[in-house]
């Protein structure tokens, strides 16, 4: 554990901060809807000629007051999105924009709530439009995706249950996870054990949106009732070290958002951000957008943000890239391939 005086110092020197951008990236938090470039929603919107303009400021950016009008906002931009070839285009969308951002492997959040309303049937038609969608783009682009199933917190436990079947139905080398998402002052982690424990026993690893609005105890119900070994951002565990050091002992990886935290108001700035203190502690921390173009953040972003802010230089971020390629939920021959990729950079 570092002492005060022994902290990094923020890296100021352009050179070196432009040579931390241009560092290879592995994402494991990434909605997918939420990955959406505003001109693409505003395009397919037109195409289809419905009226979604509310959700838009002026500038052409989305447009929401907090984090629950958010939900809302994303739903209906995510509400243009109606076939499996609608989906595929905004695949290819989205991982251009990452791979523009050093991103060489990604995780992304897909929810049959929105991919064929819960229909398995349905379900395994976008989930195949979407996957060789990803596999034009890492032979075009060099970025590799895998899919992590994510049940909506607040649409409740029984079409969480959905959900979990059609990940259940499809789990395999590409859709690899099953996680949840959605409003964390809806209901309780332990509402959701039943779809959980069904895609436990498909073969699904598990992850679970957990901390971001609620403390530390909502942190140990995702880990103690779901059995989860990673969570979606974690961050409020931070003021309970009981709760840290449980993180770090069982080994469980926090996907960090830290642009998305500050941006939402959970933080004021990313200096009151307590992913280094996170760290320095030894809990496994690892960098995300969570729902980039909707937080104006990027890949690139966030790295200049903690290189400028807690002097995070290119041996913190490769250790930052090695946490994640080894808790991302993809199989021994991928993350081996992906590992070679960042070896290399």
């Amino acid at each position: 554990m570092r002492h005060e005086d022994d902290r990094l110092r923020p890296i100021t020197d352009e050179e070196h901060l432009d040579r931390i951008a241009r560092l290879p990236k592995v994402e494991l938090h990434l909605h997918f809807e939420g990955g959406a470039p505003p001109a693409f929603i505003r395009g397919l919107a037109k195409e289809k000629k419905v009226d979604i303009a509310k959700v838009f400021n002026r500038d052409g950016s989305y447009a929401y007051r907090d984090f629950w009008h958010f939900l809302e906002v994303y739903e209906a931009a995510t509400s243009v999105l109606k076939t499996p070839e609608d989906y595929a285009r905004l695949c290819t969308a989205v991982l251009e924009e990452s791979a523009r951002n050093g991103v060489v492997y990604s995780e992304t959040f897909l929810s049959p709530d929105f991919c064929g309303g819960g229909d398995v049937g349905a379900w395994r038609e976008y989930l195949l439009a979407i996957r060789e969608a990803a596999e034009r783009a890492e032979r075009s682009h060099g970025i590799t995706l895998r899919g992590i199933v994510t049940c909506i917190r607040h649409f409740g436990p029984d079409k969480a249950r959905r959900a979990a079947l059609c990940a259940a139905e499809t789990a395999g080398d590409w859709l690899v996870g099953f996680g949840m998402a959605g409003d964390e002052k809806k209901g309780k982690q332990k509402d959701f054990a039943w779809s959980f424990d069904l895609a436990r026993e498909a073969g699904l690893r598990l992850t679970s949106h957990a901390g971001e609005w609620n403390g530390p105890q909502e942190v140990r119900d995702a880990v103690e009732d779901l059995g989860v070994e990673r969570i979606g951002h974690g961050v409020r565990a931070a003021p309970d070290l009981a709760t840290v050091d449980m993180l770090a002992e069982r080994e469980i990886t926090l996907e960090v958002c830290p642009g998305s935290n500050v941006f939402l108001g959970v933080y004021p700035t990313l200096k009151d951000h307590p992913i280094d203190r996170l760290r320095d502690r030894g809990v496994r921390v690892t960098v995300s957008t969570d729902d980039p173009p909707f937080f104006h953040t990027t890949m690139r972003q966030e790295y200049l943000g903690l290189a400028k802010t807690f002097g995070w230089d290119e041996e913190v971020f490769a250790d930052i890239n090695r946490t994640a390629l080894d808790a991302a939920f993809c199989d021994a021959a991928t993350r081996e391939a992906v590992k070679k990729r960042l070896e290399t950079a």
